[in-house]
């Protein structure tokens, strides 16, 4: 229940479209609408908010879950294999970004954190674009302007400063769309973030702070940082705020929808504690162990948001086996695994909207320390007209590494060749191994 500053009131139980009007609440209790066991309570604030959201949204809300979790798990297994130099894995957070996500208009925009990844899968940003900043080699992985997401911020905090400035440009043009900001819990205690929220209150900026309390900002925990609830922080910007459980999508997604709704109704700023938890490294160069409680990981390991959520669609005869693998055909099926001794990372889920000669670009690696390269790997062959023959015979180079540890070269090749057979692929085409075999150094 959430109350305002004289410790009355509350969200109007009367559903969306009050929001503008119920201002200048506090944190208040942890709201919950899918407990950790499945189960669908009700809440009266709460429940208008999210009672179009169909038993086949909420399977398209598990199934974002679970590709991000496996886009995230594979991102994580290529830069212990060398292929990124960092990653900032958001396992156990994929509830709060997922919901708030799935809340937004296209025309609202995102400004990120450097582990907002699902959030940016939501908006339509390419898994392998994800991943290209985070391999050195491109200064940023998407163009902002084509799905109205900037670019992720490193610099802790900054993101909510942009957020703001945008949010009052909005003001200036008259438009009804909105701004969101996306931090954690250890940017709170960073400046910009308190004088992103003292503009955002002077102005009545249409701007969502959407905070993920994952527990630790790196090594330090959130008791350190903030002896009250960090919700209860924006009481003293005059900014009203939400606490929700974060590993529970369906109360995420209605305190985003809530936040939006005030602001496109010229509500002003609001602030969402989401409260989660962050289940693996702050990054991939960090080690958890060294700081964290294993008894902590496991009470939490209990509170997962997939696992709660597919306990919902079991309890309501939803999650059939073509469900839960879904998945496998979306655009998590860039990152899939190709065997015992591959992973397979493959670029062809809009075959249709690349050019013939890019759908066969795929990179293949494995967690083995020994590799060779599989040059010149895969080749085009259709026969699909004219116009196509002279691109027959154009080669991708890809990058493939081949666990070797026991094993000849010509074993791996028809190995990874078998693989390359499973692979889906659009009409007409054929993946073969083309290349010969070179040890790297």
């Amino acid at each position: 229940m959430f109350t305002d500053d004289a410790g009355k009131g509350g969200i109007s139980a009367g559903g969306p479209g009050n929001s503008a009007e119920s201002n200048r609440r506090t944190g208040g209790d942890l709201v919950q609408l899918i407990t950790p066991g499945g189960e669908r309570v009700s809440h009266p604030e709460f429940d208008p908010w999210v009672q179009d959201v169909s038993d086949e949204q909420l399977g398209a809300l598990y199934e974002d879950m679970v590709a991000i979790r496996r886009i995230d798990a594979e991102a994580t297994a290529l830069q212990r294999q060398g292929e990124l130099a960092l990653w900032p894995p958001l396992l156990g957070q994929e509830a709060s970004q997922i919901g708030s996500a799935r809340a937004l208009r296209d025309d609202d925009f995102v400004f990120p954190s450097y582990r907002d990844n699902g959030v940016a899968y939501c908006r339509g940003v390419n898994p392998e674009d994800i991943v290209k900043a985070w391999r050195g080699n491109a200064l940023a992985g998407w163009d902002p302007y084509t799905v109205n997401v900037a670019t992720q911020q490193i610099i802790i905090g900054a993101q909510t400063l942009h957020a703001t400035g945008y949010a009052m440009g909005i003001q200036n043009d008259g438009a009804d769309s909105v701004a969101v900001a996306y931090f954690g819990d250890g940017a709170t205690s960073e400046g910009d973030v308190n004088e992103a929220l003292v503009f955002a209150a002077s102005f009545q900026s249409p701007v969502v702070f959407f905070c993920q309390n994952n527990h630790w900002a790196i090594s330090e925990p959130v008791r350190l940082q903030s002896h009250i609830q960090i919700a209860d922080r924006a009481a003293g910007f005059g900014i009203p705020s939400m606490r929700v459980d974060g590993n529970d999508v369906l109360a995420v997604m209605a305190a985003t929808r809530i936040a939006i709704d005030r602001a496109r109704r010229g509500g002003g700023p609001t602030f969402i504690e989401a409260v989660t938890y962050r289940m693996g490294p702050h990054t991939t160069a960090d080690d958890p162990t060294r700081y964290r409680d294993a008894n902590e990981l496991e009470d939490w390991a209990a509170k997962d948001p997939i696992a709660r959520l597919k306990s919902l669609l079991e309890r309501k005869g939803l999650l059939t086996e073509a469900l839960e693998t879904a998945f496998a055909g979306s655009r998590a099926g860039e990152f899939r695994a190709g065997g015992d001794s591959y992973r397979i990372l493959v670029q062809l889920a809009d075959a249709e909207r690349r050019a013939p000669e890019e759908v066969l670009d795929l990179t293949l690696s494995t967690p083995s320390g020994d590799s060779v390269a599989l040059r010149n790997l895969v080749s085009a062959e259709t026969g699909r007209g004219p116009q196509l023959i002279e691109r027959r015979n154009q080669q991708r180079l890809v990058n493939v590494k081949a666990g070797v540890t026991g094993r000849d070269l010509g074993s791996i090749a028809e190995d990874v060749q078998a693989k390359l057979n499973r692979i889906p692929r659009p009409t007409g085409y054929e993946l073969v191994v083309a290349g010969s075999i070179e040890e790297q150094a």
